[in-house]
């Protein structure tokens, strides 16, 4: 959610602390997994406001050295093409895609982390992937 691997450490060492600070909130019999999730969700959206105050640019990430210089740049582009797509989305469908693909959780947590009906988790799920797809294309990726 983040796109930036030293936030992304940042807020996960956050989201440990104030799980650990705030243990009595946790409710038997829900899930820990989406009792947490929703912290580090609060923590990313904290830290995408501390972002929203820096001025500076970021260096960025190191390319992998075992593929052929061609095959890095194209890999590197797709990346990029990919991840500027991601951030075009509208926040609602960026947050449930990164959700369902990248922290692989279900409808059902999704739904309890968000808290969204199923049926509108589904919803936008498959409205994200679409105008994910859609922002690629135009920017002159494959999909």
């Amino acid at each position: 959610m983040l796109t930036n691997d030293e936030d992304a450490r940042d807020v996960a060492q956050d989201t440990l602390v104030r799980a650990l600070r705030n243990l009595h909130r946790f409710e038997d019999g829900r899930p820990f997994s989406t009792w947490v999730f929703g912290i580090a969700r609060n923590a990313c959206i904290d830290e995408h406001r501390r972002r929203a105050r820096r001025s500076w640019d970021e260096p960025g990430e190191v390319t992998d050295p075992g593929l052929r210089p061609e095959q890095q740049v194209s890999r590197q582009e797709r990346a990029d093409l990919l991840l500027s797509s991601l951030e075009k989305l509208a926040p609602m469908y960026r947050e449930i895609l990164v959700l369902y693909h990248f922290e692989h959780m279900k409808y059902v947590e999704i739904a309890e982390v968000l808290g969204l009906p199923l049926g509108t988790v589904m919803n936008r799920i498959f409205r994200a992937r679409r105008k994910l797809r859609d922002l690629y294309e135009a920017a002159g990726g494959d999909a």
